[in-house]
Formats: C-alpha cells, structure tokens, sequence
C-alpha cells in the first residue's frame, strides 16, 4: 500500500505559475509510472500527464503540451508538475496517481489505465 499527497495549489492569476508535489508515504515512486490528473468542476477527469519509470520518458496532453512539466526528485520520494502560463481554464482540482507495478511505463492511450493509488487531491483556481 502507498499514500499519495498532493500539494501547492492554490489561487494563481492567469499566465502565473505554480508547482505541484505528489509524495509518497511509503515506496519509492522512482520505480513506478506517475500521472497526474485533473477533474474541473461538472466535467470529467483528465490525464494531463505522466512519467514513466526506468527511463522517466515524459507524456502531456494537448491542453497542458508547452505549459507544464513533470519531473522526479529521488530523493524525496516525489513528483512534482510545474505549471506555467495558467489560464482560468486550468482551474481543477489536481490528483496524481500511481500503478506501484515496477518499471512501469506509462499508457500512452489512456494515463489513468492500470493507475489504482490516487491522492485526494489539490485546488488550482487560475482567476484574477
């Protein structure tokens, strides 16, 4: 079993940036795929990125490509996802999420496939 906390959200002006953590309570999230995901309020959730172990190939989707970044901290055990140049369109709540299978890479069809360990999440709201 693993935990997994979210964290730095918050309220942002559009084009400002902002740096979200995933942590892990247990395990070494190095060794497995992370995504991170995002659910607005009345639509539904979406993959917008994720970091595949081993070789930590890195995926966006359309709407984040160019904006954001997801990276690994070994030694904190975490992921983070830096988001820049935020529109009020990215105002979601944030989870990430993560398979614990070892050397996992991720789906390039579908993020969310084979990911069971979710946080709950953190609150980007992108307004001035």
């Amino acid at each position: 079993q693993v935990q997994l906390v979210e964290s730095g959200g918050g309220l942002v002006q559009p084009g400002g940036s902002l740096r979200l953590s995933c942590a892990a309570s247990s395990g070494t999230l190095d060794y497995y795929a992370v995504g991170w995901f995002r659910q607005a309020p009345g639509k539904e959730r979406e993959g917008i990125s994720c970091i595949s172990s081993i070789d930590g190939s890195t995926y966006y989707s359309d709407s984040v490509k160019g904006r954001f970044t997801i990276s690994r901290d070994k030694a904190m055990n975490t992921v983070y996802l830096q988001m820049n140049s935020l529109k009020p369109g990215d105002t979601a709540l944030y989870y990430c999420a993560t398979n614990l299978v070892y050397g996992s890479r991720c789906s390039l069809i579908n993020f969310a496939a084979g990911m069971n360990y979710w946080g709950k999440g953190t609150l980007v709201t992108v307004s001035s």
